[in-house]
């Protein structure tokens, strides 16, 4: 098989693959009530990430014309329940708190799940709420390792099994101005994708200093964002919707990754600044992606692709002129709109979701990504996926969500390792 015969079998795959597992988007949806009464939803996390989103399922309800119930909430700490019920009007939700508070949202009578807990607890999360038989929708990134990662593939297999969705927050594949670039992408606009740049650089969103008596396991709870254990390092908690949108658009994974980061700025946590990598896909296929949180830097989040009949720059596509089918939707906001999808497809009014798949593969490009920087050597995809006797294969962070479950939490060293050996050189006088 030629590689130009290659790319367009990858290319038909992928469509084909888009069209079987998401709402057909080409076709006119109109906003109106939905089967299935009342729509009962647990939430699992409150922070602010986990505030949108209830707020997106509000919306979507609405759009829909669905009375929404919010039954059951959980966090780590009793204090973030209160206010969360408190703050978003959720008075007839019971709250529980503790490490394994999760439990007890996915043991109620909810019908979704609604979970934005730091990444490293996502993985168990998802299995245990898919064991009690919930439609789930899990925050991006689902994991912070390829143990994890693989994980995630494994309970969206069981997910499917049980007629159970997943969607990820991966929201720019139900944003509207994506969706009609990707439409445009795979009409030929460009020809077939040969190169691009991806970025998300910006600075550290936030920290949260160590208080006094707090405790290793609620010191790197709160302080999760900076934490490689909990977040995957910025590259993965945040990085991750550009290597998403990447997949998407070019259909597979990549085969290798090569990169490289430092640190030299963070004030907490043990991550680096900046990250390089460069994602090689194979048949002269070549990503460059690129992120950093630094505060006074030039800051940039977004994708660029140049194919063999012309080129994106952002969303605008320069190349052939092409023509594509409407596409309506409820609402232009993604965070709204796979709500919107989510109901639909559990109430069989759309297709049921499933993007398991999707997100852990978009999280473990980052993973490999960081895996490479780390340790500055060249991370395949099969390490990660099929090679058992890979050293990444198994690769596991520490402490892992049952080790903070349990009570065995030790902080790691705040001081990251820098990969590679001191140069030895003769003195030459």
């Amino acid at each position: 098989m030629n590689d130009i015969t290659r790319r367009n079998f990858v290319k038909t795959a992928a469509l084909t693959s888009t069209v079987l597992s998401v709402p057909n988007i080409l076709s006119a949806q109109t906003a109106g009530a939905v089967p299935g009464g009342k729509v009962k939803v647990g939430v699992i996390g409150c922070g602010g990430r986990s505030g949108g989103d209830v707020n997106n399922l509000k919306e979507a309800c609405r759009l829909l014309g669905l009375e929404i119930e919010f039954v059951a909430v959980a966090d780590v700490f009793q204090d973030r329940v209160d206010n969360f019920i408190r703050n978003h009007k959720l008075g007839s939700a019971v709250g529980y708190a503790g490490y394994d508070a999760y439990k007890k949202v996915a043991e109620s009578d909810a019908e979704f799940i609604t979970m934005a807990t730091p990444p490293n607890f996502r993985p168990i999360h998802l299995e245990y709420c898919i064991e009690q038989g919930k439609n789930c929708f899990v925050q991006k990134p689902v994991g912070v390792d390829p143990v994890g990662c693989r994980k995630v593939l494994e309970v969206g297999e069981r997910a499917k099994a049980k007629g159970l969705s997943i969607v990820a927050g991966t929201q720019r594949r139900s944003t509207k101005a994506y969706r009609e670039q990707k439409a445009k992408l795979e009409a030929g606009a460009i020809g077939d994708i040969v190169g691009g740049f991806i970025a998300w650089n910006g600075r550290v969103p936030w920290i949260s200093s160590r208080k006094p008596g707090q405790s290793d396991a609620d010191y790197m709870t709160r302080n999760w964002l900076n934490f490689t254990e909990l977040s995957g390092d910025h590259i993965v908690e945040q990085h991750v919707h550009q290597l998403d949108v990447l997949n998407w658009y070019i259909g597979r994974p990549p085969k290798t990754f090569i990169g490289m980061g430092g640190r030299s700025r963070r004030e907490t946590g043990n991550q680096f600044d900046f990250f390089s990598t460069d994602l090689d896909y194979g048949e002269g296929i070549h990503i460059q992606s690129q992120c950093r949180q630094l505060h006074g830097a030039y800051s940039r989040v977004g994708e660029s692709f140049r194919g063999t009949e012309g080129y994106t720059d952002g969303m605008k596509v320069k190349g052939n002129d092409v023509s594509i089918a409407a596409i309506t939707q409820e609402h232009n906001d993604g965070n709204v709109q796979q709500q919107v999808e989510f109901i639909k497809g559990v109430r069989g009014a759309g297709e049921l979701l499933n993007q398991a798949q999707a997100v852990a593969e978009a999280t473990l490009m980052a993973v490999g990504c960081r895996i490479s920087a780390y340790t500055g050597q060249i991370i395949r995809w099969s390490d990660m996926t099929a090679n058992t006797k890979s050293a990444y294969y198994n690769l596991q962070l520490a402490p892992t969500a049952l080790d903070f479950e349990q009570g065995k939490v030790v902080m790691p060293a705040e001081v990251p390792a820098i990969p590679g050996e001191k140069t030895k050189f003769r003195d030459r006088g």
